[in-house]
């Protein structure tokens, strides 16, 4: 049991591990990361309902996976095939599933901020 405890304990080591490759070596981690960090902090400004905050971590999650998963794709690509190949080449464009994240992110942020940020706005023009 504590051989099988310190083997689980290690696993998460790894995935720290990774998790710290990821945000110091790809500049759209960092770039997704702090996008969440911005969604995050507009939900503290706006008050979002709970079920709004579900909504939010789960795009954040979904795009930071989408990333997580592309970046090992395209080292993994590079590495088995150090040189330019139409296959390779597609592999990479194949794995860029982090567009479709991106894009759903941004619609649950226009569903989740749209309504306060154009109450500010109106507020904005009206005074």
């Amino acid at each position: 049991m504590i051989n099988w405890l310190k083997a689980r304990v290690r696993s998460f080591g790894y995935a720290f591990q990774g998790f710290n490759v990821f945000f110091t070596t790809e500049v759209h981690a960092r770039v997704h990361a702090v996008a969440g960090c911005v969604a995050i902090l507009f939900g503290f400004l706006f008050d979002v309902s709970k079920q709004e905050w579900l909504w939010l971590f789960s795009a954040i999650a979904l795009v930071l996976s989408a990333e997580i998963f592309n970046s090992s794709i395209e080292v993994l690509v590079d590495m088995v095939s150090p040189e330019k190949t139409e296959a390779a080449g597609k592999a990479k464009d194949m794995a860029a599933a982090v567009v479709v994240a991106a894009i759903y992110a941004s619609l649950v942020g226009m569903w989740v901020f749209g309504r306060p940020m154009f109450q500010i706005l109106v507020l904005t023009i009206t005074q």
